[in-house]
Order: C-alpha cells, then structure tokens, then sequence
C-alpha cells in the first residue's frame, strides 16, 4: 500500500495579525482575570519554562517549537498543534489541530480500493492518499448549472484520485501472486477514471499534474499494458485533452475508446460583459405552475450559459491501441455515451438550449440519438424538452422516454419507459408507466413492442435471457415495491409478481439476484444448475433480523419460490458479506460445484479482509491482510442494544464504549450522541434491527467515533423515527416524535449506567444537525450542549419540499414553521456549535441557514459559535478544515460537556423557570444541571456596568501590549 507522507504544519502567527486585533471581544470576568494574570508574567517571566506559565504563552511557545513539524515550502495555511486556552474561545485566526489521539486515527493511511479484471484473474489495487491541502479546494472554480467546474483541467473540481495502481495476479490456489505497479506516467501524477478493456489485457485511465500554484494540468488519456505494467499515452499528439465534465471515455471493443475531448477550436473561455446587455428578467405570463426545490449554483444569465457552452462542450474522437484518431460527429454538450453490446451502435445524449436558470442540468433539453460504432448518425431517439415543471410529489418523474438503456443480454435492443400520467405522481392512472423495447437493426415502420406494463413507478430491470427477466416497479407513498417475473422472448405469456413487499420491511427483504458479467462486458442474473432442479438463481441478501443483519446465499427456484441457504455470515463473532461473483461462466447456466464468489468479513475490532469461497466444499481462501489502521482502539467495546419509546416503538442503537472501560469500577462517562432520524410509514417497520453488531467500527475522519480516544461513550446511530401512519404525515408530529425518541436514548444509557446525566452531548450532520438544533429548543432537559455540523434551520427557506416532505410551505404551513429550529431560537439555552462549509451546495443547506440561525441565537443571548469553513462543501475534505472542526467540536465537548458544571448548573437553573416541564420517564431534576444558556448579565446595575466598561479599557491596552 503506497502512502504519501503526511504534512504537518507550523502556527506561523506568534502575534494576533491586525485584522484579528482591531476589534477585540468582549471578555467575561473569567477571561479578564486571565488577561490580568497574563499580563503580570509576561512582564516578569517571559522566557520562563515554568509550568506556571500562562496557557496563552504557552500556546506562542508551541507555535514556535512546532516548526520542526512543519512542511518546508507548503503554502497552506498553519496549523496549530495546541489550543487557545480560557479567555482565547473568540479567537478566530488560523486553524488548530485536535488533540494527538484525534490526529493519529485521522491521519492513518487509507486503504487501497480494489477493481477486478473481466476474467476475475487479477485485481488492481487502486492506491489512494490521505486528506488533501486546503490549496487544493482553493482553486478557482466555476459554479454552473448545478455542477462545479475546475476550468484549469476541464472537468469536475475537488475530485478525488489515485496514487499509483498495483497489479496482482489471482493465482490457481486462489491466492494473491505478488504485485506489479503499473509505471511509465509521471511521479506525482492524479489518476481517475480507471477501466479495464473488454478482453482486460489494458487498463485505460486519466493522468494530470499540479502545473503551478491554484492550477493543475487537463487529463490526457493513458493506457497500460497488464502483462508488462508498462503505460503510455493514448494519443501521440500532446494537444488532444480529456473532457470529463460529463461523460469521458468508454471502450468500444478491445482495443479502441471513444473518448469526450476538449474541442480542437476551443480558444479562451469567453469574458464577461463590464455592461450586461439588459436586466435578469425571468418571466411566467402563461402561469403555469412550477415548482422546485432548492436548487444551488445555477445559471444566473446568458454570460454563464455561454460559459457553460464552453466547458461542458466536447468532441468525441475515436482512438485504437495502434494510434488511430479519428473525430466523431459534431461539437455538442454531450453527458452520456453508451456503446451497443456488440459495440455496432452507439447511444449518445447531449442536452442543449434553451437552458434554465431554475433547475440543474439533468432537467435542461435533452437529445438521444443512435449512432454506428463509426459516428455515423442512425436516428434520433427523442428530444425531450425543457423540464422546469416536474411535479415536487415524490415518484414524480420527466414526461417523454426516460431511462433509455441496451438490453444487457443481447447484442443490440434497446428499451425504455414512457410514463402514462404526466409525470405527476398525484394523479390515479392505470398503467402509469409502460416499458417498451426495440431493435437498433429495426425496419422503416416498424413500431416498438410494449415488453410490461407498471401500475406503480419502474425502477429497473435485472436482464437474464429471452427466458427470464426481473422488472422492478415501487411507490413511495405507500413504501410498496414489487419483483415481476417475465419472459421477454414470450410476450404473450401473462407476467407474474414474485416479491410483493415494503421497502420498509427489512426482515422480508429476499435479497437481490447475484450478476454475472458477460464477454461483452455487461451484465445479467447468474443461473445455477443443480441436479434435475429448475431455473434457479442466487439471490444475495442482507438477513435483517432482530439480533442484527446476517447476510446470506439463497439458491432461489424462479418457478416454484423455493429457496436453499448455501451460505450464511456467521452470526457469533464477525459480519460477514458477499461482494462478487467469482467464477468462470461458461455456457447458458454454471454448475452449484463450480461456484466461486468474493466475500469480506470483519469483526467489532478486525478490519475487512477479503476471501475467495469456492464450492463444493465452501473452501475460503484470504486474500488480503489490511493492517488494522489505528491499533490503540483494536480493544474498544461495540453493542447494539435495543430500547423502547414510551409510544411502544422499539429502536435500536449502536453503544461504543473505550478500550478497557468497566462500568461498576470505573463509574458514567460522558457521551456523546450522533444520530439522524429517518421516516416510516409503520410502527412495525420503525421498530426494525438494522445493521450488525459484528461490523467493524470504521472511523472516518469527521466521525462522532473519534471521541472514544477521549474517553466518551458514543451511543451511535440511535433510530429516531418520525411515523406517519396511513393517511397521517410523519412531519405532522415531527417535534413530538423526536423528543420521545430522544428521551428513550438519554434513559437507557443513564440505565445502563455507562452516561453522566450531566455530561450528554447531541450532535449530527445535514438533517442531523437540524435534530439536534430542535433538540435543543424542545428538549433542553436532555443534552448538556450540542454540536449542528451543515444543517438547514429555517423551513421557509425550502419552501417547495425538503427531505421527504413534499408538501409546499403553503400546502403545510404550521408544520414548516413547527419543524424549524429558527422559529424556536428564543427557546435555546444550551451551548450550540455551528458549523457549516462555505460553498455548501447540497440542495436547501445553504450557508445562509447557519448565518441567520446563529444571529437569531445572538439576538436571544444564547451560548453558540458559528464556524465558516472557507472553500468547504456540504461535506468537509481538506485537512485543515477537518482537523479544525475536530478541534473545535473537542474543545466544545471538554468546555461544555466535561467541565464547567457548576456554571452550567447555574444557568440551567436560572433558565429553568422559562422552560415548561417536559414530560417523560426521565427524572428532570437529575438533568437540571446539564442546563446552559445566558446568564444574567444584561440585568446588572449600572455600578457593575460602569465598572465592566473601565475594565474593557484595560485590557484592550494589555490585549495590544502582549501581542
């Protein structure tokens, strides 16, 4: 496994710089008597290694002992490897490394992602680094039509990449021959886009290079040889650049790639008007009704769509191994391009004007033509217009063909879906959705055959032969999916359901047929022969039961709905799964003595590792061996513990505790609880086991996990379900819900005696923070603090639907308003960090939620902190900004959750009067201390206001003497 090293940085700033001095915050008593002791010892001690140092002095002296950790030449910002102390908390220049235990498990290298060959014979080991720079999210990048665009490279910013690339050979024992790194591009190189070809003798993928600072170089197209490992570029000519905006390059047979290029006439990006040709107008006097949600980095007028012309725009060019190149068809905006099985056609989509300003690409005009495998133009397929007014109701859907596709099992059929009610979710048509089917080779008049006929949504089809295929249909309102057995070759004969289910119901789910790919490369349901049975298939499930999921392997009879476990994960100690199909497939159906599938398993404390199982027999062979990637938490303790609601409905949740930890011996620890609720449609399916107790605590580098190396107990992942039963809406009673759900968690790990009912946290991230700020407001007698990392707070914000309310603010005025956490500011008295990414462009998060919610908090006195991340999406991914969330998450945790009880008590007390009981099995009382919130300060007399004011003045003269 390749790792690059880690960069360490320095804090560059041993005095506050001037933007951070000209206005100093206003300080707590606290705070001053710390200034005061600052100021003494500085003027007599400044070189002093004493431990009576000031923490503010020590913090210069760990900036200045930190350079030997820092990375000569980076120009990313410093990171500081200590902490403002008390007094400092408004400090908001440079950013700081969380505590070494965070750090380590941050930093440990990640694993290699794997990728087998068409033949299953060798797998790649796609090598990967760890976090990247801040410099790297910094780059200038272009916000159009829903998407961001990295103009220097012409393709997607903030994409992730590979390191290098190592083969291995599967050898005949079923183990791993020793690996091989592809060489030939240059060191340093960004990698995307690895494919194998269809033969898997190549590997084609995308190579770019940092060129300067802010800048990296446009993809080329490099190919490898697997035998040799040997790459070179695709073309010779050193002008001919990857276009991976939309689509970007696919193999047409074993030896050629049809590739998206940058347009050779592509010139400089056109320059904005210093006058705009005329005012925005947007205009609807034919009143039709259209509403969106809330969508992010639109087209604001006709310079970005000139823009976007110019960046999404490619040329398709068809290259071969042995150095052809030849143009395809015109210049145009094209995002998709998807070769005929037999590699004879091409589907091709593009989208082109008029373009939108109110919704994203995926809804601009869309053409799909048919093309010969050459570029020549066969037939248009459709062109589907604009699509600004699809219906907000959930399982609505864009009116004309949707869904084009190849039939997988065959050489050159296509299908796809025409929608029977408008595309309108809401209104009652029988069918609504028609799947038709037809011939690329089809003759002048020849009309499309209807293949099935859907009452609820299409959701796919798994293709087999002429024989078998599974069609998929579900509609959201009643949670209710079906499974239709057809014969596609035999369309007389009447289709029958074979599953008949919720989608909610996870212990009758039956598992999903297991794939096989085909020489062609696409592929279709895997059929099992065994003695004289019939049509059996392998169905691969995720076993849902009340003790948690255990995967498993059905052999499954299409004809007679009889099953047969062939495998099962063993439920004691690990978690296992089946990832692929493994074995060589010759013919129309593969012997149960030949089978072969690739399966993981882990353990609470073992990370994944992969096995090759063979049968008969079920001989398992390892094939890999990951190194556990932080070891001091190899002993943490990991149990899934099931609680009940006080309206009967069960929930279930995952307690991690630190390695060593002894409840009766060691006493309640503090905790932190991370969560996100989700709806449902039953009590019944509410009250579900999902996940395992056996899988391994993965611990990603914003992970609520990372706290159990500061001694928290961690109650993740608790079910707070929101129920909406029959003709009920689950947001009707949305608060009700989530505070008995809550109220449910805090008691159980009170019970179980593992958490200070003084010392529980709540945090969460998008609709999680949203949990928690509401939490908060109506549920003060619970938490201690909380932390919201990128939430949305203010509902009429997202007034067309959010999550999986699809009702408008107007259709639901009351709950809109009820649901929000900002209406409810007043009600806040617990401390809550903010968090949330600059450029956040998740739909309805904008970073404007954060905003106005923490001035509504200011506006009421309450304890909160905002922290903008610059450059950060919805997702946090640089290293500093990370590392700053988790610092600033701990020290909100070690401020407001470990220490300073007896003032939380205080103001939790003095607040306590204003807040109405509420009620529940929970002893109020008890969690009276957890309370927080502003003290009394506005209510001093005018002496302690004058004396405040003389003693501002001085220290804002010994705030400009010691820095």
């Amino acid at each position: 496994m390749l790792c690059l090293p880690r960069a360490y940085y320095r804090c560059s700033f041993l005095r506050l710089p001037p933007s951070c001095r000209r206005s100093s915050p206003k300080l707590t008593p606290d705070a001053l008597r710390l200034r005061r002791r600052a100021a003494s010892s500085s003027r007599t001690n400044m070189t002093s290694n004493d431990s009576s140092v000031p923490s503010r002095l020590h913090h210069v002296a760990a900036a200045a002992a930190s350079a030997e950790n820092s990375t000569p030449g980076s120009s990313s910002p410093s990171l500081s490897t200590d902490s403002p102390q008390n007094g400092d908390e408004d400090l908001s220049c440079g950013y700081y490394l969380p505590p070494k235990e965070i750090r380590d498990i941050v930093d440990a290298p990640p694993l290699p992602v794997l990728s087998f060959s068409p033949h299953r014979d060798k797998i790649l080991f796609l090598k990967r680094r760890s976090l990247p720079p801040l410099t790297e999210l910094a780059k200038p990048e272009e916000k159009l039509a829903g998407i961001r665009i990295d103009g220097s490279s012409n393709a997607r910013s903030r994409m992730s990449f590979y390191t290098g690339i190592g083969i291995h050979s599967l050898m005949d024992d079923d183990t791993l021959g020793p690996e091989k790194m592809v060489e030939g591009f240059p060191d340093g190189s960004k990698i995307n886009f690895v494919s194998w070809s269809r033969d898997g003798s190549h590997l084609s993928f995308s190579v770019r290079m940092d060129v300067e600072e802010n800048n990296c170089s446009k993809l080329r197209v490099w190919v490898a040889d697997v035998k040799t490992g040997k790459a070179r570029p695709l073309f010779q000519s050193p002008d001919i650049y990857l276009n991976a905006i939309f689509d970007n390059f696919v193999w047409i047979d074993d030896s050629t790639l049809l590739v998206c290029t940058i347009p050779f006439s592509h010139g400089s990006p056109p320059k904005k008007p210093l006058i705009p040709s005329g005012p925005k107008v947007q205009s609807n006097e034919k009143q039709n009704v259209i509403q969106v949600r809330t969508f992010q980095d639109l087209l604001k007028d006709e310079y970005d769509q000139d823009l976007f012309d110019y960046y999404a725009s490619a040329q398709l060019v068809l290259a071969s191994l042995d150095g052809m190149v030849r143009p395809v068809g015109p210049p145009a905006v094209y995002t998709s391009i998807d070769p005929s099985p037999d590699g004879k056609y091409l589907l091709v989509t593009s989208i082109h004007r008029p373009y939108s300003f109110i919704v994203p690409w995926g809804r601009f005009p869309k053409k799909v033509d048919l093309w010969t495998s050459g570029g020549e133009f066969v037939r248009e397929i459709c062109d589907l217009s604009l699509a600004e007014d699809i219906p907000i109701a959930f399982n609505s859907v864009r009116q004309g063909k949707r869904s084009i596709s190849w039939r997988a099992d065959k050489p050159s059929i296509l299908y796809w879906v025409e929608t029977q009610d408008g595309g309108d979710a809401k209104v009652e048509v029988s069918p609504r959705d028609i799947v038709f089917t037809q011939s690329a080779e089809f003759r002048h008049g020849e009309e499309p055959e209807v293949l099935h006929k859907l009452d609820l949504r299409y959701g796919g089809i798994s293709w087999c032969d002429d024989s078998l295929a599974l069609v998929h249909e579900s509609w959201y309102k009643t949670r209710r999916t079906r499974t239709w057995v057809i014969s596609p070759s035999k369309k007389d004969l009447n289709p029958r359901i074979l599953f008949d289910r919720s989608s909610e119901d996870a212990y009758s789910d039956p598992g999903s047929p297991m794939m096989r790919r085909t020489p062609e490369g696409t592929y279709v349901i895997a059929k099992i022969r065994k003695q004289d049975k019939g049509s059996l298939i392998l169905l691969n499930g995720s076993g849902a039961t009340p003790e948690g999921n255990v995967p498993f392997l059905d052999l499954f009879d299409i004809d007679t709905g009889t099953k047969e476990r062939i495998w099962e994960s063993d439920k004691n100690k690990y978690y296992e799964t089946v990832v692929a199909f493994m074995s060589d497939y010759n013919g129309d159906e593969l012997h149960i003595d030949h089978l072969k599938i690739l399966t993981s398993k882990e353990s609470k404390t073992e990370i994944t590792q992969y096995f090759i199982q063979s049968w008969p027999g079920r001989h398992a062979v390892q094939i890999t061996n990951f190194p556990h990637p932080y070891p001091h938490l190899t002993q943490l303790q990991k149990e899934m513990i099931r609680y009940e609601r006080k309206d009967g409905v069960q929930l279930t949740a995952t307690l991690y505790l630190p390695p060593g930890y002894n409840p009766s011996k060691d006493g309640p620890l503090p905790c932190l609880i991370w969560s996100y609720p989700g709806e449902f449609k039953s009590k019944d399916a509410a009250s579900q086991v999902r996940g395992s107790p056996n899988e391994f605590a993965g611990i990603g580098p914003t992970s609520p996990l990372l706290w159990l190396a500061r001694g928290f107990a961690i109650l993740s992942g608790p079910t707070i379900p929101i129920i909406g039963e029959e003709n009920e809406e689950a947001n009707d009673r949305y608060v009700e819900q989530l505070v008995s759900s809550a109220e449910a968690a805090v008691e159980e790990v009170i019970r179980r005696g593992v958490a200070h009912p003084d010392k529980i946290a709540v945090g969460g991230h998008s609709y999680g923070a949203f949990m928690t700020a509401n939490l908060l407001a109506h549920a003060p007698h619970l938490f201690c603090c909380g932390i919201s990392r990128s939430g949305a707070y203010n509902r009429t914000l997202t007034p067309f639907g959010f999550q999986n309310e699809d009702r408008t603010l107007w259709e639901a005025t009351s709950t809109y308003v009820e649901m929000s956490p900002f209406m409810s500011a007043n009600k806040i008295r617990k401390p809550l960090l903010l968090v949330h990414g600059e450029e956040d462009n998740n739909s309805g998060t904008l970073t404007m939620q954060s905003d106005r919610f923490f001035n509504a908090l200011k506006g009421h006195g309450a304890l909160c902190r905002l922290v903008i991340l610059p450059f950060e999406s919805h997702g946090y991914s640089a290293r500093e900004s990370i590392m700053h969330v988790l610092w600033e998450t701990d020290r909100w945790l070690q401020k407001y959750c470990i220490k300073n009880l007896d003032r939380i008590a205080h103001l939790g007390a003095s607040s306590a009067k204003d807040e109405p009981k509420t009620k529940g099995t929970i002893n109020s009382e008890a969690l009276s201390g957890s309370g927080a919130g502003p003290s009394n300060e506005g209510e001093e007399d005018e002496f302690q206001s004058s004396m405040r004011s003389l003693l501002w003045y001085v220290v804002t003269f010994l705030h400009a003497f010691l820095c």
